[in-house]
């Protein structure tokens, strides 16, 4: 099998469909700007440091392995128990929902398609629920 084939036979993660690498960095860093001036996100902004540096790094490595691409987390940190770096948090609906509004947000505004933010809206929601720790 040549090698062009091979290539685009892989290319059906979601990962691939938002734009490789340079699309998931586009888009975790226009979460983080929405978070960091956006009224609504004041709640969860006061929740990370003032340098966002780090956990933009680590927001990209994680979603780069979750939508399918390179584990970068997971080979950096180990296995990544996102329920238990929450837990320091207030996290509540109100919470949920602000972070669920820049994501949404960071996907119309770096071009994401809309049926792959169709897919993506109830996956992020799923994660958004599962860290909620004070109903």
């Amino acid at each position: 099998m040549s090698e062009a084939n091979q290539t685009s036979e892989q290319q059906t993660t979601m990962y691939d469909w938002i734009g490789g690498e340079e699309g998931v960095r586009k888009l975790v860093n226009r979460f983080y700007d929405i978070m960091d001036s956006d009224e609504e996100a004041k709640t969860i902004r006061a929740m990370h440091k003032d340098d966002l540096t780090n956990i933009r790094d680590g927001l990209f490595e994680y979603l780069s392995g979750w939508l399918g691409g390179p584990p970068l987390y997971v080979a950096k940190h180990g296995s990544p128990c996102i329920t238990k770096q929450h837990k320091p948090f207030k996290i509540d609906q109100q919470a949920s929902n602000a972070w669920m509004h820049c994501m949404q947000q960071a996907m119309k505004d770096v071009d994401i398609d809309e049926k792959y933010r169709d897919m993506l809206t109830p996956a992020f929601q799923r994660i958004c629920d599962t860290l909620m720790n004070h109903h």
